[in-house]
């Protein structure tokens, strides 16, 4: 029985938009169940479409497998932002131990991460904050130590915070040495 391509593009808008476990999107063995062995067309379809929206299908490659979910196809705007529900400490603290974690190259152990933090930042808030982030995904602890988690790879722009985080990209609308009146958009 042959299913109609507007239901497998329906499949897969859903299994990637709506959350039926821990990570955002779907596993590449989850489309290849749903949508058939030539899902690859139908998220290529998918992107397309989402990319009028501002979305698009991001892939990556994260352990023993691949995960496929939404994200923004560009940053969005602070206004924008203050409705995602978090503070900004919280993003803070997410942002400064994901660098320390890619600054040393993928692993980082977690006092080594708490005690960066605890400069600036109240001790109870960082380990808070820090269990929440394993818990979300975007960190993973392996013994003592702590490592990025398949949420930072799939919602994060990696590449984009190492920069803004040693300074080779300026946040728009400043200069350098010159502090800007508005919130940074996040990675």
């Amino acid at each position: 029985m042959r299913v109609d391509p507007r239901e497998k593009l329906r499949r897969a808008a859903l299994l990637l938009l709506l959350r039926r476990h821990r990570y955002p999107g779907a596993r590449e063995w989850e489309l290849r169940r749903y949508l058939g062995e030539g899902f690859e067309e139908v998220i290529k379809v998918l992107d397309q479409r989402l990319r009028e929206l501002g979305l698009r299908v991001k892939r990556v490659r994260y352990g023993d497998g691949e995960y496929y979910a939404v994200v923004l196809d560009r940053p969005i705007e602070s206004a924008e932002f203050r409705s995602y529900g978090w503070r900004v400490d919280e993003m803070a603290i997410l942002a400064v131990a994901v660098g320390y974690i890619l600054s040393r190259g993928g692993s980082a152990p977690r006092k080594e991460v708490e005690s960066l933090l605890e400069e600036k930042i109240p001790r109870w808030r960082v380990e808070r904050s820090i269990e929440r982030f394993v818990r979300m995904g975007y960190l993973e602890q392996e013994g003592e130590d702590l490592k990025l988690g398949v949420r930072s790879y799939i919602e994060l722009d990696l590449e984009r915070l190492v920069k803004l985080l040693v300074g080779a990209e300026e946040p728009s609308g400043t200069s350098r040495g010159e502090p800007s009146s508005q919130p940074r958009e996040s990675a």
